[in-house]
């Protein structure tokens, strides 16, 4: 069977926050995947409590061309189970024919690993990142940590728990990083639970409201910056493409401003770089890529600092938004690769880290 056809799986969205923000991400992707690829589409949106149900391809298809983000019928005859060693299948025991899996989830149960380590012992292909890349990118001081190994520079920061007091937080903020900073829970997305902490008395509530998504904070400094998105696609040889500017509206990047503000933030591709800067940004970016082991595609989020020009390495995140208009494919676009073929690249990178794998002997001694 060759890679132009496939039976494909469009997999979205599950157990987290950013539930919504998947159904969204995952019209723009099936409408593309039907009108540019051939293959054979299959679609399984995951509910809230994290069942899986089987749709019916042509009422999301409607979907997809009215401009609307997918919905998620739980009725019980169409639920989807995963075998362990045999892939999908219906509830009635029927197999699912699946050569690939299209997961377009973000955050928890989607692309931290969790998703990925349960397709691999279905033995089921999939676009994106393995388990280790995934749950280290989606783990923002392991990554902070990885890249810092690898001599890239990440912005200063901090970590805490809820055992630490915010008294004695407040003084490590005050003597290693002064105010503002950014409080924001370890592992999210989509600026989920992150605060903006100008001065003492706005830590607790902050922390707070970090602590309702993760039990690890990291508490960042804010930094006079310039918001830079770099695209990378690929497997050990990745390609980064021109780097993007989010230039918010709001007083940061937050879920408002990326979600329910149409005018939340402009959204540059490519952004306005000396050649020589956006060039940098690129080679970091494939740097910070494979540092944390991800494969297929990654968004990699950095900094410029407006006063020294000095380039911080954010956060990668290894399933970004996805919509035709969201930066990951407008960035790709502006570097030349329309947004049919890449969804088809993405595919074939998948199966080509398939068969990668095949070749190892897991019972050898």
């Amino acid at each position: 069977m060759t890679n132009n056809n496939l039976s494909v799986t469009l997999l979205y969205g599950g157990r987290s926050p950013e539930h919504e923000v998947s159904l969204s991400s995952a019209a723009g992707v099936l409408r593309a995947l039907n009108d540019n690829t051939g293959h054979t589409l299959t679609v399984i949106g995951i509910s809230r409590e994290g069942h899986w149900f089987i749709q019916d391809l042509e009422a999301q298809l409607h979907h997809c061309r009215e401009g609307l983000p997918l919905s998620i019928d739980t009725t019980a005859e169409r639920r989807v189970v995963v075998i362990p060693g045999a892939g999908l299948a219906r509830r009635n025991g029927s197999a699912l024919a699946t050569d690939c899996v299209f997961p377009v989830l973000h955050g928890s149960y989607g692309e931290d690993g969790t998703l990925q380590g349960l397709l691999e012992m279905a033995f089921i292909p999939y676009v994106g990142s393995g388990v280790v890349g995934s749950s280290v990118g989606m783990d923002k001081l392991r990554s902070k940590q990885l890249w810092q190994q690898n001599d890239l520079a990440v912005v200063p920061y901090l970590t805490t728990t809820r055992d630490e007091p915010a008294g004695g937080l407040h003084r490590r903020i005050q003597t290693e990083l002064g105010y503002p900073v950014f409080v924001k829970p370890n592992a999210a997305g989509s600026s989920i639970g992150i605060s903006r902490v100008a001065r003492e008395e706005e830590l607790e509530p902050a922390l707070q409201r970090a602590f309702h998504v993760d039990s690890c904070v990291l508490v960042e400094a804010a930094l006079p910056v310039r918001e830079i998105e770099t695209a990378v696609l690929g497997n050990e040889t990745p390609r980064a493409f021109p780097p993007g500017e989010v230039i918010p509206t709001h007083e940061f990047y937050d879920y408002d401003a990326k979600y329910t503000d149409p005018d939340g933030a402009q959204l540059v591709a490519p952004a306005d770089l000396p050649a020589q800067t956006a060039e940098q940004i690129m080679e970091i970016s494939c740097r910070a890529f494979t540092a944390v082991a991800a494969a297929g595609l990654a968004r990699v989020d950095s900094f410029i600092h407006r006063e020294t020009g000095e380039v911080f390495l954010n956060e990668i995140n290894t399933i970004p938004g996805f919509t035709p208009i969201s930066m990951y494919p407008r960035m790709v676009q502006s570097g030349g690769v329309p947004y049919g073929e890449l969804l088809q690249t993405l595919i074939t990178l998948a199966m080509a880290r398939r068969d990668e794998q095949s070749r190892i002997d897991y019972l050898a001694r």
